[in-house]
């Protein structure tokens, strides 16, 4: 997160992919990546499944492996060590390894880009900003026609939320006074 305002391309001897989705989109960009870097750049992997993907030659970090706050932290030191110039963060409509991908790419001081499932990926950098924008609206059910309705909801949540609360006080406070 460390090279946001930075537009330009890092120099990558060693890339960290942090597998946090389907495995055929970490194993279509890894085609794109050799190409794109060369056949010799260095990969390493962080993910939940057994195995490696096809075509990958590397070192493979599966989280199962490194449980709780001792775990983290060791698993911490093991990645420190690497100097990693990017990181590869898979970002599916996918659920798996959230809290594990955030926290990798906020520590891991490295150039950050984003892979969707179609293994298609973008710099996260200003100079990508619109396509994060889309993304991130996409993602969130902000965007098209889904929009209008998402955007009400919003505003009239804490309305709603208020109203339950004071519903629900008085239906208490009127049980008290009741009792008394």
């Amino acid at each position: 997160m460390r090279h946001f305002l930075d537009p330009e391309l890092p120099e990558c001897p060693r890339i960290l992919l942090i597998e946090s989705g389907p495995r055929d989109a970490i194993e279509r960009v890894i085609l794109h990546l050799r190409d794109l870097f060369g056949p010799d750049v260095e990969m390493d992997l962080v993910t939940c499944y057994a195995g490696e993907p096809a075509g990958f030659r590397g070192r493979v970090f599966n989280v199962n492996d490194y449980g709780g706050a001792a775990g983290r932290h060791a698993f911490w030191l093991d990645l420190a060590q690497q100097k990693y110039s990017a990181a590869g963060v898979v970002c599916a409509a996918v659920p798996i390894m959230t809290k594990w991908k955030w926290w990798l790419a906020y520590k891991v001081p490295a150039k950050i880009f984003i892979i969707n499932e179609n293994a298609d990926y973008f710099w996260l950098d200003r100079a990508h900003v619109r396509q994060l924008r889309k993304f991130v609206t996409k993602r969130l059910g902000i965007s098209g026609a889904a929009a209008v309705p998402s955007l009400v909801r919003l505003v009239f949540f804490p309305l709603t939320l208020a109203y339950l609360l004071l519903y629900a006080g008085t239906v208490h406070l009127r049980r008290k006074l009741r009792q008394i």
